[in-house]
């Protein structure tokens, strides 16, 4: 596609409000409610909106996603469109949605373990899982990894395949990654924890999340398996 990774100004067509102070969030949010953004944001939005399913398929780049795809989720996920201040997580606008990772990696599974030389994996999925697709919104399934993709066999690449296969076959009835609700966070307390949450915390022996971990072990699996 050679989709442009870059959000600049050429993203709106039309005149721009403050050209002198150019904001990006500013600007977009109000060429999207006046159908000013350029043609290609506008058609992948349009994909977005009719999508039951969406599935980020992409090789991780330094515990991340690739630019590109990057630049995506920055220009295709405009304010307006995918999030509003009053409408995000739980609440938020593809709530009616789902969404999927689906990603190689370079490393093995045992070098992404919390005694593994690269550090948990969960905790590299939270700012994708929870800071982009859950922000948004999304019902987020539990990822689905490849590992080590080119230091296994043909073979063993094979059984990936096919794996994925019979997975995606009931994809849509599979149980969901479990995150905190929006109505557990006070919005007169600067969005934190609502102390009756906290409180029932008190005698787990994890956190509730990965990133809502309120001093204790992160919850195993939090961003890898959904809640049985």
């Amino acid at each position: 596609m050679k989709f442009k990774a870059s959000a600049t100004a050429e993203d709106i067509t039309g005149t721009l409000k403050n050209p002198q102070n150019f904001q990006y969030g500013e600007e977009s949010l109000l060429a999207w409610q006046e159908g000013r953004l350029s043609a290609d944001i506008v058609e992948e939005q349009q994909k977005v909106k009719e999508a039951e399913l969406v599935v980020f398929q992409f090789p991780m780049y330094w515990f991340t996603v690739p630019a590109i795809l990057k630049g995506w989720f920055d220009r295709v996920f405009t304010q307006g469109f995918a999030y509003t201040p009053e409408k995000m997580y739980t609440e938020g606008i593809f709530k009616d949605k789902k969404a999927i990772l689906s990603f190689t990696t370079g490393s093995y599974e045992s070098m992404c373990c919390p005694d593994g030389i690269n550090g948990d994996i969960n905790i590299a999925l939270w700012p994708l899982q929870n800071g982009i697709l859950h922000y948004c919104g999304f019902q987020v399934l539990a990822p689905q990894i490849f590992w080590a993709v080119e230091h296994v066999t043909e073979e063993a690449r094979q059984n990936m395949l096919e794996g994925w296969q019979k997975r995606l076959e009931g994809l849509l009835q599979e149980k969901l990654l479990t995150f905190a609700p929006f109505t557990s966070f006070d919005v007169g307390a600067g969005f934190k924890l609502k102390k009756e949450v906290q409180d029932s915390l008190a005698t787990c022996e994890f956190g509730l999340t990965v990133g809502h971990h309120v001093g204790k072990p992160l919850p195993p699996d939090n961003q890898l398996k959904a809640t049985v």
